[in-house]
């Protein structure tokens, strides 16, 4: 009974996480009208008279629910012109088996799960390591006609792809629309990472008074935390960098961003014109923003200059996290990093380990690499420099070690060993550009082989065998449509070349190579023909029918 309970703990029922009246799963159009889609809200009556039919007729929420609002959208042909009909109805689940409210709070927004590690394993094994569990609800007053609380309300949190609003209109990523010419009414989505370049039309004279080459005209809106409104939460847009451009494209990077500059004439030239913007957008895990940052770029623009190149970006991320770059959503981009990482240690069983340590692999960006060709060709001076591996790309590197006879063999083998695979060479690779580390399945293990597997003696006076070479192939395939093909990785493997060094005489010097090598290769089975193969015809063709070819 809820009078045991502590009556801190009795709550009203929450809001309706779905307003059907306001959902519409059709429209994927951003601030556009999307053909026959009856619910989308920038359709205007206009657009709805050239419709031929409705393709979502039926707007509902949770199935499951007893009882539950549905939107009924349908076309009236018969009127002039056509005109859409919307109606909001009560529909009754028959089951005897549906649920008569939502009264679980934990139910009502995902969380993220914890993540195990070496510290928090044992306890979450105790929690959830039994045959069944279960989580203590909080208990819910059904009187619906009490005030919900402020933070019962999650439809005001931010969905993905919903225009990021500010106090004025919305968030402003300029862009190309149907030419190269920069478009301002680009609405930035929430939790899409875009990268977009434009041309701006300028004029020096008037320079200082075109509002796109101002730092104001991208920091001067406030960013609405959430999308109501009405809770008039806001977060301001902090300069986060300033780099300024020369004409000669050299950039150097201010001390100081907290002074705004202003677009003016100098010198038959316009400087503090913004030539870049990007966006760093933080956020929790219900979708609220608390942070806005903006980097810019500035630069000077030549009297004779009718237009110019700008670019914009923006990225998000959540609070309490460290961002990792993607190479791809979901396949891998070509000519973007391989992501690679290594399995955590102190896991106890291998179906604990969830790549929590991928920060750590080969570099601080979780990347595969290889052996970084210097100008001097010297492997000791180029021991420690790595270039990552670009997908798609086959790349080769080398030095040259110069070897002695007072030189020991298993320092010197370990030494190439270090200088071929790095400090710590990464026992996995992310199959898709936009792996997760929680995603087990999505990591391909390095197989790793030797050709020589002779046992490294101790002095160059006996044959002593060095690795001089490591190898590593990448296969990779399209997967999913044929229209859009994904690059998936499937296997990976890291091959060791050892050589047998002979005997140096006393005060002789020898060098030799060492290389370093990528292949991709694309084992994508070809697609079967949807037709049958076409009949043979056994003909004879006339002596002269290719002359005067032969």
């Amino acid at each position: 009974p809820a009078d045991t309970r502590d009556a801190a703990r009795v709550r009203s029922a929450p809001a309706p996480l779905t307003d059907v009246a306001r959902l519409c799963v059709c429209d994927l159009l951003v601030a556009q009208c999307d053909v026959n889609c009856c619910c989308d809200p920038d359709c205007s009556a206009e657009d709805f008279s050239l419709f031929t039919t409705c393709s979502v007729p039926v707007v509902t929420g949770d199935s499951q629910l007893c009882n539950q609002k549905a939107a009924v959208y349908s076309l009236d042909v018969e009127a002039n012109p056509p005109e859409r009909i919307f109606k909001l109805i009560d529909q009754v689940n028959p089951s005897i088996f549906c649920i008569h409210a939502t009264n679980y709070k934990q139910a009502l927004y995902l969380k993220s799960p914890e993540i195990p590690t070496a510290e928090n394993f044992d306890q979450l094994l105790e929690k959830f390591g039994g045959a069944s569990f279960r989580a203590e609800p909080e208990i819910w007053d059904l009187d619906t006609d009490a005030p919900n609380p402020p933070e019962a309300n999650e439809t005001s949190r931010y969905e993905f792809g919903v225009p990021v609003q500010t106090e004025d209109s919305f968030l402003r990523l300029p862009s190309p629309v149907v030419t190269s010419w920069c478009s301002d009414a680009n609405p930035a989505g929430f939790l899409v990472n875009q990268a977009t370049k434009c041309i701006r039309s300028v004029s020096v004279e008037k320079c200082d008074s075109i509002q796109a080459l101002s730092m104001l005209f991208y920091i001067n809106s406030s960013i609405l935390a959430v999308t109501d409104m009405s809770l008039f939460f806001q977060v301001n847009i902090t300069v986060q960098s300033i780099v300024v451009q020369s004409l000669n494209g050299m950039r150097s990077l201010l001390s100081s961003s907290d002074v705004l500059r202003l677009p003016m004439v100098l010198d038959d030239l316009c400087i503090n014109a913004v030539l870049g913007v990007n966006y760093h957008i933080t956020h929790t895990d219900t979708g609220e923003i608390i942070e806005a940052a903006a980097a810019f770029v500035l630069g000077a623009i030549s009297k004779e200059a009718l237009s110019i190149e700008q670019s914009f970006e923006i990225s998000f991320t959540q609070e309490n996290t460290q961002p990792v770059p993607l190479s791809g959503n979901p396949g891998y981009v070509v000519g973007l990093p391989v992501r690679a990482g290594f399995q955590p240690q102190g896991y106890p069983s291998p179906a604990a380990f969830l790549f929590a340590a991928l920060a750590l692999s080969s570099n601080k960006h979780s990347q595969l690499t290889i052996l970084q060709s210097t100008s001097t060709q010297d492997c000791l001076a180029a021991q420690g420099a790595r270039a990552p591996v670009l997908f798609s790309y086959n790349m080769i590197s080398g030095c040259k070690l110069r070897i002695t006879a007072a030189m020991k063999c298993q320092p010197l083998a370990q030494t190439l060993l270090d200088v071929l695979k790095g400090q710590s060479f990464p026992e996995y690779v992310a199959s898709f550009g936009n792996s997760q580390a929680q995603d087990v399945l999505d990591w391909v293990p390095i197989t790793q082989l030797h050709i020589s597997e002779q046992k490294i003696s101790q002095t160059l006076q006996s044959p002593c065998q060095i690795p001089v070479s490591l190898g590593i192939e990448v296969k990779w395939t399209k997967y999913g449509s044929l229209v859009n093909p994904q690059a998936r990785i499937v296997n990976v493997t890291a091959t060791i070349t050892t050589s047998t060094l002979k005997q140096l005489p006393s005060g002789r010097e020898r060098i030799i190579p060492i290389t370093s090598s990528v292949v991709f290769t694309d084992i994508s089975a070809p697609a079967e023909p949807s037709y049958k193969a076409w009949p043979t015809i056994n003909i004879k063709l006339p002596f002269d029918f290719f002359y005067p070819f032969v």
